[in-house]
């Protein structure tokens, strides 16, 4: 027997459950890893908390829980090339990473070999934050010289985004609340509070303007963006909007490009990009974590180490 994250309904951190349930085992086509770590995305918590939104993703019940994970390939079904009992590894399975075993399907794209000196926590948290935020910035073309506005700056995807957009170069103005601003300036981006009248205090901080923006939270960032009369076609947003305005670009991590995560995870290695872990917790705790995490304050990634 094994332990997994279970739920037979939607609803709060208060479904989930850990639950003793038979050990997987590799079928054709697979591999089974034994999960050392689990990142936990908005997404985890999101889709079970609505029936409607479940179904759009494919997503039934009874369901495991969460998505990214790190750790060691012990079984590798027939058919699988490219990975090897004793591989470390991370990836990402909907609805089933919060578990001792994931059984993943390498021919999908979503298993990936952990470069030495990068931690099986850090690598739980590669995976969408990583290719969402690359996904967003690529949308704009950013390059040296930009003065991109971010919004969402301090959360999973907005860490990776804000170190990235330095890295290309640009000057990075970047959303949150202000008991984050020293956690921002840590990570290079100028921080403004989020809310009304954001397009003035962006004007105060950039009086040169602001020539991209990506809103990785909702849609404040977007409409104060095309106030300050940035292009609509430098503007993304990873929020799937049913009516996004004209021209601003709607993507996510699946439209990231092949060799994203190598560009990331090469940034870490070299000591240009850092992972803030905001907290771990064990599997026990997976309702503490959950919370703690969809409150929408937390300075990083939450992490659950199994």
């Amino acid at each position: 027997m094994s332990r997994a994250v279970m739920h037979d309904s939607f609803g709060g951190p208060e479904i989930l459950e850990v639950r003793e349930v038979e050990e997987p085992n590799a079928g054709p086509g697979e591999v089974r890893v034994r999960v050392a770590a689990a990142g936990l995305n908005p997404m985890d918590w999101l889709i079970p908390s609505s029936a409607e939104l479940a179904q759009g993703f494919g997503y039934t019940l009874p369901s495991g829980f969460g998505h990214d994970f790190a750790g060691i390939v012990d079984e590798v079904g027939e058919g699988v090339e490219g990975f090897a009992v004793g591989d470390r590894v991370y990836g990402g399975v909907l609805g089933r990473a919060v578990a001792d075993y994931a059984l993943v399907k390498p021919a999908d794209g979503r298993l990936f070999h952990t470069p030495g000196g990068i931690s099986d926590v850090v690598a739980s948290t590669l995976t969408v934050a990583g290719l969402s935020a690359v996904a967003a910035l690529d949308a704009l073309d950013l390059r040296a010289g930009d003065t991109v506005l971010i919004g969402g700056a301090a959360g999973g995807v907005g860490v990776y985004a804000v170190q990235l957009a330095r890295i290309a170069g640009a000057t990075v103005i970047g959303t949150c609340s202000e008991g984050t601003f020293e956690f921002l300036r840590g990570l290079g981006a100028k921080p403004v509070t989020y809310g009304a009248g954001l397009a003035d205090r962006v004007r105060a901080l950039a009086p040169a303007g602001v020539t991209a923006a990506t809103d990785l939270f909702g849609r404040g960032t977007i409409e104060a963006a095309l106030e300050l009369g940035v292009a609509p076609e430098r503007i993304s947003t990873i929020i799937r909007w049913p009516d996004p305005p004209s021209g601003v670009r709607s993507t996510g991590g699946g439209e990231a490009e092949p060799g994203a995560l190598g560009r990331v995870t090469e940034a870490i290695l070299t000591g240009t990009l850092t992972v803030p872990i905001a907290a771990t917790f064990p599997i026990e705790q997976i309702r503490e974590a959950v919370t703690m995490q969809a409150g929408r304050h937390v300075h990083g990634k939450v992490v659950i180490a199994l």
